[in-house]
């Protein structure tokens, strides 16, 4: 796998610049930029957990292959974000209509 490859893949999906990718991120854009105009560059452990975690995904997400990504649905995926923005009260009341 093409690490750089699958960061630009990952960000061009999304329509970011290299600059909201680092803001996403919450790394320094020559950073990002370095990584993705370096060639045989990689970035650090520290630095592609950061990306994943922009993109909204785990380390091992990002590593499996494309036929093998769609482990989750697209409504799945937009289910679990929006839970992750709610504050507790509201999770638990989420967890209870589920329940039913």
């Amino acid at each position: 796998m093409d690490i750089i490859e699958r960061i630009k893949e990952l960000r061009d999906e999304r329509g970011w610049s290299t600059n909201r990718l680092a803001l996403e991120a919450e790394l320094t854009q020559s950073t990002v930029s370095a990584i993705l105009s370096t060639p045989n560059s990689l970035p650090s452990l520290y630095t592609l957990t950061h990306l994943c975690e922009a993109f909204g995904m785990t380390l091992a997400q990002f590593f499996l292959e494309d036929e093998q990504s769609e482990l989750v649905s697209a409504q799945e995926k937009l289910l679990i974000e929006q839970y992750r923005k709610l504050p507790e009260r509201k999770k638990k009341a989420v967890l209870a209509l589920l329940e039913d």
